[in-house]
């Protein structure tokens, strides 16, 4: 097998006893990195340290990440305008916080024949929060349902120069 060193220098090839032999001797691992590999090879190193830093980095990997979320807001055509006021904000509050919006539209009954009605309700809405909201997708309709996904517009705030004087 081809053996690397704890330090990264390449050892040569070597038997598998002759390779233990000197791990023992550092008191380190004999790890196999490369088992299909012609030879194989190997590499001295503190296993659990090696263990652990990738765990490390796996934990900072995930706190970089982002989460959407997909909020639902469900109203009815035949809506108040209290009650659309009170959900719009709703909607602005959800939009604020980083998340996407998906404004749904119930139909029941006769109400499936003025369908324009609810429509007409969806794109008042996207108007209304054109700048802080892009419409991610546009109404359309589910059966019963008319749905559209509202994105929040990410704002990209200047970074403040550093005003040094030499």
């Amino acid at each position: 097998m081809r053996l690397i060193d704890a330090t990264g220098e390449q050892l040569g090839i070597k038997q598998i006893e002759e390779a233990q032999r000197i791990a023992l001797e550092q008191d380190l691992d004999l790890v196999e990195v490369a088992p299909q590999a012609s030879p194989p090879v190997c590499k001295i190193m503190d296993y659990s340290k090696f263990c652990y830093e990738q765990e490390q980095k796996q934990k900072a990997a995930r706190k970089k990440q982002s989460i959407i979320v997909v909020k639902e807001m469900k109203m009815r055509p035949k809506i108040d305008i209290h009650d659309y006021d009170t959900k719009k904000k709703h909607v602005v509050r959800f939009l604020q916080q980083g998340n996407k919006v998906k404004v749904t539209i119930m139909f029941r009954g006769r109400e499936m024949t003025h369908t324009e009605l609810g429509l007409n309700l969806l794109n008042k809405l996207a108007g209304e929060l054109a700048e802080i909201a892009t419409v991610e997708a546009r109404p359309r309709l589910d059966g019963r349902n008319m749905t559209m996904v509202l994105s929040p517009i990410v704002v990209v705030e200047p970074k403040a120069e550093s005003t040094k004087e030499p």
